[in-house]
């Protein structure tokens, strides 16, 4: 076999390396005969951090250790939690959130509305706290969303925060969430595990989930029927037009689980306007025995199209009266306590107060403190 000549290994050697660097440079058109190349075929984990916003300047925070990427892909499932909250109730919003994360292993992002007035007050809290390094954003509430459109017939005028409407824009305050969402008032605390309610099986074609209030412990303790009729007018043709049984059990709307996605398919937010406005010019409710407030629009546009959520996952009523109505057995095995009602659990005189208490963090800037028996201080 003969010696090659020097410019016949010239170019081969060329040949070679300009393969190499084809084999590399263009991995799309060149086959992976050695399997020499490393395919990702899963995201960046900066890809899948949620994303960093800010809102008034103030910074809000990822917690990296919640999420575990490297345990799998379960450990990327993120619960989607929606609060509201004025500067009244803004404690409550706190001891809610705490709640939840005292409670589960997931990963859990909250999606907090206020006012301009509570932005910056919120975000000092959250971050001058020990939940400094929970994963949130804050999103301060269009009053001219609202502005017009509500109409408080009842003796409860505080229904008529503009903030108590909120829950009819999530689309809107939320836009590139699409996922499913809980939402839970400020006045509740969550004992179990969060993720138990947002995996909750929704029938298909029902758009939301809510808890009927005329079954089991809740009715005994209500001094309504919880029926249709009391919380709408049905002598409105509009109303007659829904075809809605007057006798139909009523809901909860103070917890709800919903999917951002078929809410907006729906038009949810334009059905929900579309009675509030109505109700400004003739009544459609607010004078019956269950009053108004945001509830009686959603009871129209949810009617049955909802599924029902398991009692000990909304357990409620514990802000009606001042006395006692559930025994501490019972509070300690329910999984989420809602005190609507006026004797809300940072009030002088709320039952069960002890429960709430555990997961208060203090506001840092003293502007928010429970009132208890013995102490003159200001909620």
């Amino acid at each position: 076999m003969g010696i090659l000549s020097t410019r016949k290994v010239g170019m081969l050697l060329a040949l070679f390396w300009m393969g190499t660097l084809c084999y590399f440079w263009l991995p799309d058109h060149i086959p992976d005969f050695l399997d020499l190349r490393t395919k990702s075929t899963v995201k960046s984990k900066l890809d899948v951090l949620p994303k960093i916003h800010k809102l008034n300047h103030l910074p809000l925070q990822v917690n990296v250790k919640q999420l575990n990427i490297s345990a799998g892909p379960d450990a990327l499932d993120i619960v989607h939690v929606c609060i509201t909250s004025d500067g009244k109730t803004l404690g409550g919003m706190i001891a809610l959130i705490n709640s939840i994360l005292t409670n589960t292993k997931h990963h859990v992002k909250f999606h907090l509305v206020t006012d301009d007035d509570n932005a910056d007050h919120l975000g000092l809290w959250i971050q001058t706290s020990s939940l400094k390094g929970i994963d949130y954003e804050v999103k301060t509430f269009p009053v001219s969303w609202v502005t017009g459109k509500i109409k408080i017939r009842g003796g409860r005028q505080e229904l008529g925060s503009p903030l108590n409407y909120a829950r009819y824009y999530l689309p809107r305050l939320f836009p590139d969430l699409k996922e499913r969402i809980v939402f839970i008032d400020d006045d509740c605390i969550v004992q179990g595990d969060i993720m138990e309610l947002y995996k909750i099986p929704i029938k298909e074609g029902d758009l939301a989930a809510f808890s009927e209030d005329c079954k089991g412990m809740n009715k005994r303790l209500s001094r309504l029927s919880n029926v249709y009729a009391e919380f709408l007018d049905f002598k409105n043709k509009h109303v007659q037009e829904k075809n809605i049984r007057p006798g139909a059990c009523s809901f909860n709307t103070g917890v709800f689980v919903t999917d951002l996605a078929s809410w907006h398919r729906e038009n949810i937010t334009g059905q929900l306007e579309y009675w509030m406005e109505l109700n400004t010019r003739e009544e459609v409710y607010g004078n019956e025995r269950g009053g108004g407030g945001s509830q009686p629009p959603m009871m129209l546009v949810f009617y049955d199209r909802y599924t029902p959520i398991e009692s000990l996952w909304h357990v409620r009523f514990l802000g009606w009266t001042s006395g006692t109505s559930y025994s501490k057995s019972f509070i300690s095995h329910a999984k989420l306590l809602h005190w609507n009602g006026k004797f809300k659990p940072w009030g002088r005189v709320a039952q069960h107060s002890d429960v709430w208490d555990k997961y208060f963090v203090p506001d840092p800037s003293g502007k928010f403190r429970p009132v208890r028996r013995g102490r003159g201080l200001q909620a």
